[in-house]
Protein backbone atom coordinates (compact mmCIF):
# COMPACT_ATOMS: atom_id res chain seq x y z
CA UNK A 1 0.00 0.00 0.00
CA UNK A 2 1.17 3.47 -0.88
CA UNK A 3 -0.54 6.67 0.22
CA UNK A 4 0.37 10.31 0.34
CA UNK A 5 -1.18 13.37 1.93
CA UNK A 6 -0.27 16.85 3.01
CA UNK A 7 -0.72 17.73 6.65
CA UNK A 8 -0.60 21.14 8.28
CA UNK A 9 1.31 22.00 11.43
CA UNK A 10 0.11 24.84 13.61
CA UNK A 11 2.24 27.98 13.62
CA UNK A 12 4.99 27.82 16.23
CA UNK A 13 7.35 30.39 17.66
CA UNK A 14 11.00 30.27 16.69
CA UNK A 15 12.81 27.27 18.16
CA UNK A 16 12.71 23.49 18.17
CA UNK A 17 9.35 21.85 18.78
CA UNK A 18 8.44 18.23 19.48
CA UNK A 19 5.72 17.46 16.90
CA UNK A 20 5.48 13.66 17.02
CA UNK A 21 1.98 13.65 18.53
CA UNK A 22 0.73 16.36 16.17
CA UNK A 23 1.90 14.32 13.18
CA UNK A 24 0.56 10.99 14.48
CA UNK A 25 -2.89 12.52 15.03
CA UNK A 26 -3.04 13.52 11.36
CA UNK A 27 -2.02 10.12 9.95
CA UNK A 28 -4.35 7.52 11.50
CA UNK A 29 -3.61 5.28 8.47
CA UNK A 30 -0.52 4.06 10.32
CA UNK A 31 -2.63 1.98 12.70
CA UNK A 32 -3.51 -0.42 9.87
CA UNK A 33 0.07 -1.25 8.92
CA UNK A 34 2.15 -4.10 10.27
CA UNK A 35 5.39 -3.01 8.59
CA UNK A 36 6.41 -0.08 6.42
CA UNK A 37 8.01 3.28 6.13
CA UNK A 38 6.78 6.85 6.59
CA UNK A 39 8.57 9.71 4.89
CA UNK A 40 7.96 13.29 6.07
CA UNK A 41 8.97 16.22 3.86
CA UNK A 42 8.51 19.85 4.93
CA UNK A 43 7.66 22.18 2.05
CA UNK A 44 9.53 25.21 3.36
CA UNK A 45 13.08 26.57 3.08
CA UNK A 46 13.17 28.23 6.49
CA UNK A 47 12.10 25.30 8.68
CA UNK A 48 13.47 21.80 9.14
CA UNK A 49 12.63 18.31 10.36
CA UNK A 50 14.94 16.19 12.46
CA UNK A 51 14.87 13.45 15.11
CA UNK A 52 16.17 13.98 18.61
CA UNK A 53 15.53 13.76 22.38
CA UNK A 54 11.83 13.63 23.25
CA UNK A 55 11.93 13.75 27.06
CA UNK A 56 13.97 16.71 28.29
CA UNK A 57 12.84 20.09 26.89
CA UNK A 58 16.23 21.62 27.69
CA UNK A 59 17.60 19.72 24.69
CA UNK A 60 15.32 21.76 22.42
CA UNK A 61 16.42 24.99 24.14
CA UNK A 62 20.08 24.02 23.77
CA UNK A 63 19.57 23.17 20.11
CA UNK A 64 18.10 26.62 19.48
CA UNK A 65 20.90 28.34 21.41
CA UNK A 66 23.59 26.38 19.57
CA UNK A 67 22.18 27.01 16.10
CA UNK A 68 21.75 30.73 16.85
CA UNK A 69 25.41 30.86 17.86
CA UNK A 70 26.55 28.65 14.97
CA UNK A 71 24.50 30.57 12.35
CA UNK A 72 24.25 34.18 13.54
CA UNK A 73 21.91 36.86 12.26
CA UNK A 74 23.19 39.97 10.50
CA UNK A 75 26.46 38.42 9.31
CA UNK A 76 28.23 41.05 7.21
CA UNK A 77 28.63 38.68 4.26
CA UNK A 78 24.88 37.88 3.86
CA UNK A 79 23.49 39.29 0.63
CA UNK A 80 19.98 37.87 1.00
CA UNK A 81 18.73 40.36 3.61
CA UNK A 82 15.49 41.89 2.28
CA UNK A 83 13.20 39.40 4.08
CA UNK A 84 14.52 40.19 7.55
CA UNK A 85 17.48 39.41 9.77
CA UNK A 86 16.19 35.90 10.54
CA UNK A 87 15.64 34.80 6.91
CA UNK A 88 19.11 33.92 5.61
CA UNK A 89 20.09 32.19 8.86
CA UNK A 90 16.81 30.24 8.59
CA UNK A 91 17.76 29.01 5.11
CA UNK A 92 21.19 27.91 6.34
CA UNK A 93 19.76 26.10 9.40
CA UNK A 94 17.19 24.37 7.20
CA UNK A 95 19.92 23.12 4.86
CA UNK A 96 22.08 21.92 7.74
CA UNK A 97 19.30 19.98 9.45
CA UNK A 98 17.34 18.87 6.38
CA UNK A 99 13.85 18.94 5.01
CA UNK A 100 12.86 15.31 5.54
CA UNK A 101 13.00 12.28 7.79
CA UNK A 102 12.15 8.64 7.10
CA UNK A 103 10.92 6.46 9.95
CA UNK A 104 10.20 2.72 9.93
CA UNK A 105 6.69 1.55 10.81
CA UNK A 106 6.09 -1.42 13.06
CA UNK A 107 2.75 -2.77 14.26
CA UNK A 108 0.78 0.39 13.52
CA UNK A 109 3.27 2.86 15.00
CA UNK A 110 6.35 4.78 14.02
CA UNK A 111 9.29 2.73 15.30
CA UNK A 112 11.05 5.59 17.07
CA UNK A 113 13.56 4.83 19.80
CA UNK A 114 12.59 5.20 23.45
CA UNK A 115 13.91 8.76 23.69
CA UNK A 116 13.34 9.86 20.08
CA UNK A 117 10.84 12.36 18.78
CA UNK A 118 10.24 14.34 15.62
CA UNK A 119 11.32 17.98 15.81
CA UNK A 120 10.14 20.90 13.78
CA UNK A 121 12.96 23.42 13.63
CA UNK A 122 11.17 26.73 13.21
CA UNK A 123 13.92 29.08 12.15
CA UNK A 124 11.88 32.25 11.51
CA UNK A 125 10.54 34.63 14.13
CA UNK A 126 7.10 34.44 12.47
CA UNK A 127 7.16 31.39 10.21
CA UNK A 128 3.44 30.67 10.21
CA UNK A 129 1.80 27.30 9.69
CA UNK A 130 3.88 24.67 7.93
CA UNK A 131 2.96 21.97 5.42
CA UNK A 132 4.43 18.48 5.51
CA UNK A 133 3.99 15.92 2.73
CA UNK A 134 3.58 12.47 4.29
CA UNK A 135 4.29 9.43 2.12
CA UNK A 136 3.47 6.03 3.60
CA UNK A 137 4.48 2.67 2.21
CA UNK A 138 3.52 -0.49 4.03
CA UNK A 139 1.39 -3.56 4.47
Amino acid sequence: MWTQKTIHLKAKHRGFHLITDEIEQQIPELRDLRVGLVHLFIQHTSASLTLNENADPTVRNDMEAHFNHFVPERASYYQHTYEGDDDMPAHIKSSLLGSSVSIPLSNGRMALGTWQGIYLGEHRDHGGSRQVVVTIQGE
